[in-house]
């Protein structure tokens, strides 16, 4: 049996945020695109008993816009914004198609960005739904099922030899222009606008899961464990839960121990970058550097980091399956994390707590997650437990899941 590397700090940079607003345009947004239906929430009970819970919730973002990630959210919010900008006005339209009629008055414009697979798929999907082009940039090593997912979508993929994520965010910023508009998730100087229009697109998750919490009258989380890259989720989740200043949530952030900038940024107390080349499985977190639109929140907003192995990981998604949900292995670092601290004791939580997850993808490299986990994605989804909002579903009426 692999021990668990698993590592967690207490944030020294942790203070006070100042009260945050929320005016729900995003998720107004993503209401009016084809497809969208909220994801499921889940409360695993008897995982939760294990792990010495009363409440474990599970977000599960498997199936998200027709896409195997929760990235469509931000992509596709922060692509609408900065090509309203080249519009130059607030176009009226009820469908994709009419959105791609009102913007084909701004010429030929296309969309670029740098990923480790998921982002650039959701940037290349939203372009090809608006009829757009887009240019995805990818590090050296990403695989060559994701690369092949990116293409699917009518996008070029050029692979950065030699390249860790932040060189391909490198030759995407390279392509920047009166005709390609840059759709980043992490930022630098003089390009900060689009990148936290990424983080709001993602309040879409926080407001389904209060619904859904309200719907299935339940209490909310003690705590929440989110997963990290360049840090734009957990930005999120830093607006979320501290909005209102006296919310106590206990907010832990996840990387890999490998490519934990975040940890170590916090523990530096400034920005600061972990060398390449980042090896982990967990491809979507490889990021050796935080996004610094993102890092404020989440330096002042997160009470704990912790670094995981892949060991942890493939073990999170395991445990995920046996439950009846998909997730990959970056979705699954979440759980990863509180199989590797050993549940509530190893968070200092008092029995009866509650934890919230969020299993950020599916099976995005299905022959991986087939050897790993020892069965195919299909047969999983067979066993899914119901969504925790049933068919109360404030949203859309569901018949207890949402994904279904």
């Amino acid at each position: 049996m692999t021990v668990s590397t698993t590592e967690i700090i207490d944030n020294p940079m942790r203070r006070a945020m100042p009260a945050l607003i929320d005016d729900g345009a995003p998720t107004a947004f993503h209401r009016k695109l084809e497809g969208y239906r909220p994801t499921p929430l889940y409360d695993l009970t008897r995982l939760a008993n294990e792990l010495g819970l009363r409440h474990l919730y599970v977000k599960d973002e498997s199936d998200r816009l027709g896409l195997p990630a929760f990235k469509i959210l931000g992509a596709s919010w922060a692509s609408y914004r900065a090509l309203v900008q080249r519009v130059g006005h607030e176009p009226e339209w009820s469908t994709l198609d009419e959105l791609a009629g009102a913007l084909r008055r701004i010429g030929h414009v296309s969309l670029t960005t740098a990923t480790d697979g998921n982002h650039g798929r959701a940037v290349a999907s939203f372009a090809r739904r608006v009829g757009l082009q887009a240019h995805i940039f990818v590090p050296d090593g990403t695989s060559a099922a994701r690369i092949n997912a990116i293409r699917s979508e009518g996008a070029s993929c050029q692979v950065v030899a030699g390249g860790t994520y932040e060189d391909a965010v490198a030759r995407a910023r390279d392509e920047a222009g009166e005709d390609c508009l840059v759709v980043s998730d992490t930022s630098w100087e003089g390009y900060v606008t689009v990148p936290a229009r990424v983080i709001e697109g993602y309040s879409t998750i926080f407001r389904e899961i209060d619904d859904q919490l309200a719907a299935g009258s339940v209490p909310p989380p003690d705590a929440v464990l989110v997963q990290s890259g360049v840090g734009a989720l957990a930005a999120a989740a830093a607006a979320r839960y501290r909005r209102d200043p006296t919310d106590v949530t206990r907010l832990i952030c996840v990387e890999p121990d490998t490519a934990d900038c975040l940890m170590e940024s916090v523990r530096a107390g400034h920005e600061t970058e972990v060398a390449g080349p980042h090896p982990s499985i967990m491809a979507g977190l490889n990021c050796g550097r935080p996004s610094p639109v993102a890092f404020p929140a989440v330096a002042a907003g997160f009470d704990q980091f912790c670094a995981i192995g892949d060991a942890d990981a493939i073990l999170a998604m395991r445990t995920f399956a046996a439950a009846g949900i998909v997730s990959g292995e970056t979705g699954a670092s979440g759980l990863a994390a509180l199989l590797g601290l050993g549940g509530a004791d190893g968070l200092g939580l008092p029995p009866g707590s509650a934890v919230l997850l969020l299993s950020t993808e599916g099976a995005t490299d299905p022959a991986f997650y087939e050897t790993t986990v020892g069965h195919g994605a299909d047969a999983i989804r067979l066993a899914r437990p119901p969504c925790i909002a049933g068919g109360t579903c404030p949203v859309n009426s569901c018949g207890g899941n949402c994904a279904v």
